[in-house]
């Protein structure tokens, strides 16, 4: 079907159902990544529980194996170009994110992708994206060419909106939150804890590690690793407590590898090993005591299970979901400092009671700012419908002359 072409009518003279695409970090590469896919594609099915949902992976055999909302899945990554380009040209819509995705060298990419749909007359709307850092000057210019043709830009955290107005992005911007902040949790059974090696009846802390980054950029990954190493000792000496690694993506295991080399007690550290969901990790947590770690959506599933939460900011994203929970945000952490984050970690513990409810009333905040985007997503899913129904009048004979499909080829500055 090209723009200039009426969409063939179903057998009962109805429009046929919407075909909506979804574009991110989609593929397992990440557990957090996948959590929001998850939620992206409940937000949708809700509702137009008809519609054809089409995902652009990164890995196309895992989302179709993980992913049953999915009617359709197309790899976008080192393949021929001309297919992906006529699948992006069938769509009605076209969804950008959730999740950080527009950032220095990656941005780029997403955006090719977003503005060849836009050219072909596809609506556009960015799912409560992340951005920056942005620096690399092919990456700004893409993001001011592309976004201000979008129908709506919601973006997950306020980080997010001084970059993209940093960029030069003047049109509004809504801040909401991260989707899988509405992500259900699945059961993570005694018997998967047993296939872990966790004991039971024991209490257990959670840490989440990753490459050092800009929370230790001054560290080497040696001194690195050791400081979360006393952190983990800290933890099983106070606490009389396991420490159990939860890898969010595949490199992270190495890291924690790393950090359990270090421990005094290796012992009492263990790193989870099988394959999980992401409604699997969210279960988890209710076996955990206290979480500790780096990656955002470890942090958000230790929130949504009303745990105390300490981050180790790595980047805004993390600042700023620190700073919404209400948790301490630590920054600038080094090995000759480690006494004041095990300070905090202890300070976490003692007052997390009189904590507990400021969190759990933020959480209740952060979700339903989280449904907002997917309001926002459902006004630009109707006034498709709309136009939708209006063009299925047009082509009943109600309008007699003139092309009625003009406003579909300049629908993308809509």
């Amino acid at each position: 079907m090209t723009p200039s072409q009426p969409p063939p009518l179903a057998p009962t003279g109805l429009p046929p159902d919407l075909r909506i695409g979804l574009l991110g970090s989609y593929g397992g590469f990440n557990i957090g990544d996948e959590a929001i896919l998850t939620s992206v594609l409940s937000c949708l099915r809700s509702h137009r529980p008809r519609a054809r949902l089409v995902v652009f992976s990164r890995d196309a055999a895992h989302t179709r194996a993980h992913q049953p909302e999915a009617d359709e899945v197309v790899d976008w990554e080192n393949v021929p170009q001309r297919p992906v380009l006529d699948t992006l040209g069938s769509l009605d819509l076209l969804v950008l994110g959730g999740g950080g995705i527009l950032y220095d060298t990656e941005a780029r990419r997403y955006l090719r992708l977003v503005r060849a749909a836009q050219v072909r007359g596809v609506r556009t709307f960015a799912y409560a994206v992340g951005a920056g850092p942005l620096r690399d000057a092919e990456d700004r210019e893409a993001v001011r060419a592309v976004l201000p043709a979008m129908d709506d830009i919601v973006v997950r955290d306020e980080e997010s909106r001084l970059v993209l107005e940093e960029v030069g992005i003047e049109r509004d911007l809504t801040v909401t939150a991260d989707p899988a902040l509405l992500l259900p949790p699945e059961p993570f059974t005694e018997d998967m804890l047993r296939g872990e090696g966790l004991p039971t009846g024991v209490r257990l802390v959670g840490m989440s590690v990753r490459e050092p980054g800009r929370a230790a950029e001054k560290l080497d990954e040696g001194d690195y690793h050791a400081l979360l190493a006393d952190v983990a000792d800290f933890l099983v000496r106070r606490l009389d407590a396991h420490v159990v690694f939860v890898p969010m993506e595949r490199h992270d295991v190495r890291h924690a590898h790393g950090v359990l080399s270090r421990m005094t007690a290796p012992d009492k550290g263990r790193i989870l090993h099988n394959a999980y969901s992401p409604g699997q990790i969210l279960g988890f947590m209710n076996h955990l005591d206290l979480v500790v770690g780096m990656r955002l959506h470890f942090l958000i599933f230790a929130a949504l299970s009303g745990l105390p939460v300490l981050p180790l900011p790595y980047s805004g994203k993390v600042f700023d979901f620190a700073r919404r929970i209400g948790a301490p945000a630590l920054v600038g952490v080094a090995r000759e400092q480690a006494g004041l984050l095990l300070a905090e970690v202890d300070r976490l513990w003692d007052e997390f009671p009189q904590r507990r409810d400021l969190l759990n009333d933020r959480i209740r905040q952060l979700r339903e700012r989280s449904r907002e985007t997917c309001v926002r997503c459902g006004v630009v899913l109707d006034a498709l419908e709309a136009q939708r129904g209006d063009l299925t009048a047009v082509h009943g004979g109600l309008h007699l002359f003139g092309d009625p499909l003009g406003a579909r080829e300049g629908s993308a500055g809509a």
